[in-house]
């Protein structure tokens, strides 16, 4: 009976196996997956005729499949376990006396004497004393130092605050991520203990959008931590004990239009006019995902009648279009010279009638608007008169925005016209300002300068990422800088003054092959300091078994790619690296007194398929806005569905790692070292610790004494790792989700880190309401 059963399932390998490769071979691919179906087959045909043969040829197979793995990947432990796994295991099964005794010419005297195992053992061993040596081999990453010398001893931050302060999302304007506290260094680091733990009690609600996510940055001023839960409410928490000090609900409701619930800050302002202690003289300012911007007494969370609407700016004056939902502020504005500077987020691909992009700055203290920036009509800042409208789906920034009062500027990172894969009727200035920084004026509004990443952007690459603002000192002269971190994975580094590049930066050739109405760009600009993975190849598919990995392959080849850039198709296309980006809003991290960066790049691919208008089936009545899926782009001539690009068990198709770390000297432009970075531990039934490198959405936090704190990875961990080599120091287990950017602060003598747990919807992370602060015992 065990026979029989075993050459069923060596069958039924062998006809999956054989008919997937012969389509993948009609495809193009690889001819090993028909070579493995008609050895499957063949075993089994073996097997039901009982003969010793059958070991032979399976044991002849394990090692040709052995060679073929290392030939496609080299010693890369985690792709030789997917070509292997399954194949060692049935040899296993192969190697079992019940089945053993049943083959050969012997198998009929009485009791059986078993054919010789050794035809499949030696394979079997051979494959796993390879497996042995590429566990303790890893070919990816690049293992360095980065340099610790300090080259700036007072370094700009671009604010005056103590040390032990944040003060925005950024800990200031400059964005750097940088906390001067040196208490807790890389020697003392695996002490960290929890020191508090607080709950919000904000929680994902059942009518939530799919994408509710908690991405807060806490700030922390005098004794107290000010911060947003995803649902707006806006949480004042001491900041030695973690009890709650107020709370405001700007009661938001929910709508299933809305592609994201979610807050990433609050911003903190102190009016140096106003009597100390006097209401509302510090302000936390609150955007919302109803489209407003409330004014809280920072004191007693009280709203501050005296700004805008008794309290309460309104985003959607000026807008043609003003479907709700469509239209929102998930990130803190900033302030700079009195003026409170705010963005919002637009719905991607739902219509082309939506709210406008444009950039407003209002009085910090009353709510007046100064001035209005719109990409669609840039040199008009003056505030439009009442009646009046702004551009109707002009490129639009959703992001965190940097300042440098010294200079008068402030940063955009600019966003895309929606529909983000449709590019025809795109006027010249949204093909100007798309996925772009660009500097406006502080006073004015107007333009100082603009540099774009991507031309005619058909992929989502709109960037991400807050630019980080310090000084860097090349041929002894300072140079101030920008570094902006983007989706296609460069790191831009450029003049801030200008938005001339200090690392070269050039021009590459870029597919074509759009849909008939539309065009592509001939080239793309490129950083030399890069993290763009290489272009895939069918043996960089992956899958938990042979099985999947043939989907994912014949899946590769049925999609149409051409590399970076390739255009969305009605066959469906391939985006690598995805919209999710190589780098998102979490920016990177950057120590101004070293000149160093510290990122997470993050790879998965995408596909993104054009769906024509008559194709589109109507919207359900229960149907949640989301950014995967079918996007429908109301009034557009196509959908576009989206989504990661994966195997039918829902794991990535391409091989890992999906997330590493990452250090660069900015003063050479070199990467010093980059390594896989968290385990598949909450992507699996079982808890296993294995560190294949996984997605992460979040920032890293760099302290002076050269340690870097990071959450981000879909498992639920907050990490300490050293600067100088990237190699994680502790580790502390997460009640939820760490998707958010970790901060530092100090009161009474000691330093606390503190990371928010409350999951992201996107990525299917534990949802949560946690803010947990730690410091040494």
């Amino acid at each position: 009976m065990v026979l029989i059963l075993t050459a069923i399932v060596f069958a039924a390998m062998g006809l999956v196996l054989g008919g997937g490769g012969v389509y993948l071979l009609s495809l193009g691919g690889s001819p090993f997956f028909l070579v493995a179906g008609l050895v499957f087959l063949l075993t089994a045909l073996l097997l039901v005729m009982r003969k010793a043969s059958a070991l032979t040829v399976y044991g002849l197979f394990i090692l040709g499949c052995l060679g073929w793995a290392i030939w496609e990947v080299g010693f890369d432990w985690w792709q030789l376990a997917s070509r292997g796994g399954l194949v060692i295991v049935l040899g296993f099964l192969l190697l079992l006396p019940a089945v053993r005794r049943k083959l050969g010419p012997l198998h009929r005297r009485e009791g059986g004497i078993a054919a010789s195992m050794w035809p499949v053992a030696l394979p079997v061993l051979v494959s796993l004393c390879v497996a042995g040596y590429s566990m303790t081999h890893d070919p990816y990453g690049k293992s360095g130092t980065l340099p610790m010398e300090v080259t700036d001893a007072n370094p700009a931050y671009g604010s005056t605050i103590k040390d032990g302060e944040w003060h925005q999302y950024g800990r200031t304007p400059f964005g750097q991520r940088y906390s001067p506290l040196t208490q807790i260094t890389p020697d003392n680091v695996k002490t960290l203990k929890t020191a508090w733990t607080f709950e919000t009690g904000d929680v994902k609600q059942p009518g939530d959008v799919g994408e509710t996510t908690y991405q807060v940055t806490p700030l922390k001023v005098g004794d107290t931590l000010y911060l947003c839960t995803p649902h707006n409410w806006a949480i004042a928490i001491d900041a030695a004990t973690g009890k709650q000090k107020w709370k405001y609900d700007p009661n938001v409701g929910l709508n299933p239009d809305r592609q994201h619930q979610t807050c990433r800050g609050v911003t903190y302002y102190a009016d140096a006019q106003a009597t100390a202690g006097a209401p509302c003289a510090t302000r936390v300012y609150l955007p919302t995902s109803d489209a407003r911007l409330i004014a809280l007494d920072a004191a007693s969370g009280k709203v501050c009648e005296s700004f805008a609407d008794k309290g309460t700016l309104h985003l959607e004056q000026g807008m043609k279009y003003n479907p709700a939902g469509y239209y929102y502020s998930t990130s803190p504005p900033v302030i700079a010279a009195g003026k409170i500077i705010i963005g919002g987020a637009v719905n991607d691909n739902y219509s082309t009638m939506e709210q406008s992009g444009v950039i407003r700055a209002f009085d910090v203290h009353t709510g007046a608007l100064i001035w209005n920036w719109d990409s669609g009509n840039p040199t008009e800042t003056t505030p439009i008169p009442a009646g009046q409208t702004y551009t109707v789906n002009s490129p639009n920034s959703w992001s965190v925005f940097s300042a440098d009062e010294q200079l008068g500027l402030v940063y955009l990172p600019m966003g895309n016209q929606v529909p983000d894969q449709l590019g025809m009727n795109r006027s010249a200035n949204v093909e100007k300002y798309s996925s772009s920084v660009v500097a406006l004026d502080i006073n004015t509004g107007q333009v100082r300068w603009v540099k774009q990443f991507v031309h005619h952007d058909l992929w989502d690459m709109d960037v991400p990422a807050q630019p980080v603002l310090l000084d860097l000192k090349r041929d002894g002269a300072t140079i101030p800088a920008l570094v902006a971190p983007t989706k296609q994975g460069d790191i831009y580094v450029l003049d801030r003054r200008t938005g001339q590049p200090i690392i070269p930066v050039k021009e590459l050739p870029a597919p074509g092959g759009t849909i008939p109405e539309d065009h592509a760009s001939p080239t793309q600009p490129i950083s030399e300091l890069t993290f763009r993975p290489e272009k895939l190849q069918e043996r960089n598919m992956w899958g938990i078994t042979l099985l999947d990995q043939l989907a994912c392959r014949i899946r590769f080849h049925e999609l149409r790619y051409d590399g970076q850039y390739t255009p969305p198709s009605l066959q469906g296309s391939i985006i690598y690296p995805g919209n999710f980006g190589t780098f998102n809003w979490g920016s990177v991290a950057v120590d101004p007194e070293r000149g160093l960066m510290f990122g997470m790049p993050t790879y998965l691919a995408f596909t993104s398929q054009l769906v024509p208008r008559d194709q589109v089936p109507p919207k359900k009545q229960d149907e949640k806005g989301s950014e995967q899926g079918l996007n429908r782009n109301d009034g557009a001539p196509y959908a576009v569905k989206m989504g990661p690009f994966l195997s039918p068990l829902g794991i990535p198709c391409q091989a890992p790692p999906w997330g590493t770390v990452a250090g660069v000297d900015l003063n050479t432009g070199k990467i010093a070292y980059q390594h896989r970075n968290g385990t598949v531990r909450d992507m699996t039934p079982l808890p296993l610790p294995f560190a294949v490198g996984v997605p992460g959405i979040g920032g890293p936090m760099i302290t002076k004494s050269g340690v870097v704190f990071l959450g981000a990875a879909v498992d639920n961990y907050v990490r300490a790792y050293d600067l100088a080599t990237g190699k994680v120091l502790w580790k502390g287990r997460l009640p939820a989700g760490g998707q958010a950017t970790p901060m530092s602060y100090e009161l009474n003598g000691k330093q606390y880190v503190v990371q928010v747990a409350g999951g992201h919807g996107s990525i299917g992370t534990k949802p949560g309401d946690y803010v947990i602060a730690y410091t040494l015992p």
